[in-house]
This record gives C-alpha cells, structure tokens and sequence, in this order.
C-alpha cells in the first residue's frame, strides 16, 4: 500500500476526528487547571460570594502550613513506594508468562481483569481483605492481638494503600512489559545461552536492557498516575486518617475545598501539585529518557 492511499482526502477530516476527543479534554482537564491557576490569585468566597485579587498571598498562607509540607512528604513516599513496586510486580509477572511456564497463558487473561474494576470498587475490597477482624490479617491478630489495625495505626492504613494501588496497576504495566518481552527476538536467547547465560543472566543481561523504553514509560506514567488516582483509594479505605497519616496531597486537596469551602486554597494547593508533576515528567524525560536507545 502506498504512503498516498494512506492520507485523507479532505484536509479537515482528521480534525474533525479528532475533535470530541479534544473537546472532551479541553472540557474537563484545561479548563479546570486554568481556572485552579486563576482562583489561585483570588479571594474566592463559597456559593458565589465575589472574589478578591490578593496577588501571591494564597501561595505564601499554603507554603506557610505544615499541613501541606506533611502532606507533600507523605505524597513523596507514596509516590516512591507504591510507583516502584506497581513496575516491579508486573514486571516479574511479565518475565514469568513470558517463559511460558505451566498456567502462563491463563494468567496472561485474568492478569488483565482488574483493569475493568473502578478504583472506589477497589478500596472497598481491599477495605474488608486487610479487616483486622475478617480480613486476611484476622489471623495475625489473633495470635498477637493489635497487631495489624489500620483503624488506628498510620503505617498499617498505609501499607493497605499501597498494596491497594500496586494491584490497581498490575494491568496495564503487565501488559506494556509483556509486550516488550515479547518483541526480543528469540535470536539473542539462543545467542545468550550459546555463551553459557543462565536464566538470571538472560533476564539481567538481555531483557531488561531490551525493554528499558518499555521500563521507563512505565515508571513515568506511574510517578505521574500515583500522585491523583489514589484519591478514590483514600476516600473508601481511610478518609484521610487515622489521624490525616493518610492525608496525601490530592486528598487535602478535596477536604479543604469541599468540607472547608477554602476554594482558594485548594485552587492553590491544585496549582503547585501541577508544577510539582510537570517538573517531576520533565525530570524523568530529561535525566533518563535520554540516555534510554530506543534501536535494537
């Protein structure tokens, strides 16, 4: 097939295509950041009330609140954590359907599933797995009593995030590094094991290399994603407690600008979170997508 049949005919039939999307986009990401970035400058009042320019004031009341520090350094932690461990599970179960062992066809499909369960769906489930009393945990307890309650100790709410968002993230990293597994042509197995690579070896020595632009775009997508999809996690799991241990920032966020009506903080708090993720994608692009080859 020619790369001319492959054109459209009318010049604005792409746009046109394309359009729903962008408007949607537009609609429910641009313009609510514009506005965050706007509200951030203002006095806004709740219900309508009118607005006030106070310049900077916003960002120097928010910079000035340990809430925010603490909430920026749990965020950091999570992010660090959970980011990590949603590429580094996905990718040993990757590296194992990938070997074709015994069930590594089926897992392949049910490895996929819970990327159709919403994230509120989630927290609910894993609300009543980590149960102290019903739970898997039950147990524990039951030899060692108080020992796992993430009712009212931090790390133990903690813990239960993130193995809530590592699970969450099983699919689509699963199936981003299977895909890049399985484009290693099966020459450079052959040629590995010819000069005596075992099976670690093979895996440290050829396929990681192989699959770092695979890697990466997982890492970025995590970082970023980890930041603002675990608000539907916090909201059915912990409510931000116990005692705000898991106040992240994108939870703050909510608490202050629907239970305290602090749009203008929220708006200012929205703001910084988006030139923290921006400079944090730009890091990632700058100091590792550039060393990555992308040619085998």
């Amino acid at each position: 097939m020619s790369s001319e049949s492959s054109l459209y005919s009318h010049r604005w039939l792409p746009l046109l295509l394309v359009a729903p999307l962008m408007s949607l986009i537009v609609l429910f990401f641009y313009v609510p950041v514009f506005q965050a970035f706007y509200w951030s400058f203002f006095l806004e009042q709740p219900f309508g009330g009118g607005s006030q320019f106070v310049g900077l004031q916003n960002f120097e009341r928010v910079l000035s609140d340990p809430e925010f520090w603490m909430s920026g350094w749990r965020t950091i932690v999570f992010m660090m954590t959970a980011s990590s461990l949603a590429v580094v599970v996905p990718l040993m179960l990757a590296v194992a359907a990938d070997r074709k062992i015994r069930m590594s066809l089926p897992a392949r499909n049910i490895l996929v599933w819970p990327k159709g369960v919403a994230g509120a769906s989630i927290g609910v489930v894993f609300a009543f797995i980590f149960n102290p009393f019903v739970g898997i945990m039950a147990p524990l307890n039951a030899m060692f009593p108080g020992r796992w309650n993430p009712g009212i100790d931090g790390t133990d709410a903690f813990i239960t995030l993130v193995a809530a968002h590592v699970w969450s993230g099983i699919p689509f990293n699963f199936v981003i590094l299977l895909a890049g597994l399985r484009s290693i042509p099966h020459t450079m197995y052959q040629a590995a094991a010819m000069d005596g690579a075992g099976p670690w070896r093979r895996i440290f020595d050829v396929q990681l290399p192989l699959i770092l632009p695979q890697l990466f775009l997982t890492f970025v997508l995590e970082f970023t994603e980890s930041i603002t999809s675990v608000f539907a996690l916090i909201d059915t799991i912990t409510e931000g407690g116990p005692g705000g241990s898991t106040t992240l920032l994108v939870y703050k966020i909510f608490v202050d600008g629907f239970s305290g009506y602090d749009l203008s903080g929220a708006s200012t708090q929205t703001a910084l979170l988006m030139i923290f993720v921006l400079l944090l994608a730009a890091c990632q692009f700058v100091f590792v997508g550039r060393r990555i080859n992308y040619e085998r």
